[in-house]
């Protein structure tokens, strides 16, 4: 029992390797927290005003929304910046991204200025909420490894899901089959 946590904890700890512990903060409900700071990206890219994470959604999805509209309601401290890569007015450029990256999966930028992505915009956003424990349950290896794959396969084919495939935005090359 005991080399198998210390095995994950060595696998947890690799995969944190782009990361750095920028400090401890304490808030009088969550408790402790350790505020991580991915060494690539430079701060200044952060995520504008008290806004903890900024996730990016495809206001045009309607799976999508169902979700941003339940965070929507549980994120009472506003410690969410919600960004519709769909609206008119949204220039990914200004992001440093380009449109297919944001409508690949879904994107996610922490007050630090890091660019998460996938199910880690999930966990970011679900630990704004409150729901915290939640999210330490789906860092366990296999949940993790089932939640990964299965938002991979969503993300790549929620277009054919949501009824909003064309011939370029659902076309499978012969590399993918």
């Amino acid at each position: 029992m005991r080399n198998s946590l210390v095995q994950q904890n060595s696998r947890a700890i690799e995969q944190l390797s782009t990361f750095y512990i920028d400090s401890i903060s304490t808030d009088a409900v969550r408790g402790p927290r350790l505020v991580v700071m991915d060494k690539t990206i430079p701060a200044d890219e952060s995520c504008e005003g008290a806004h903890r994470v900024e996730v990016f959604f495809d206001g045009d999805c309607p799976l999508c929304m169902r979700e941003i509209r339940l965070l929507r309601r549980l994120d009472r401290e506003n410690r969410i910046r919600f960004t519709d890569i769909a609206a008119a007015d949204f220039d990914p450029s200004s992001y440093g991204k380009t449109q297919a990256e944001f409508m690949a999966q879904i994107q996610g930028r922490l007050h630090s200025g890091a660019w998460i992505q996938g199910v880690e915009v999930f966990r970011a956003l679900y630990s704004e909420v409150g729901f915290k424990t939640l999210v330490q349950c789906s860092r366990a290896p296999v949940v993790r490894q089932i939640l990964e794959s299965s938002y991979r396969w969503f993300a790549k084919h929620r277009l054919r899901i949501t009824g909003r495939c064309s011939a370029e935005t659902c076309s499978v090359s012969d590399a993918e089959a």
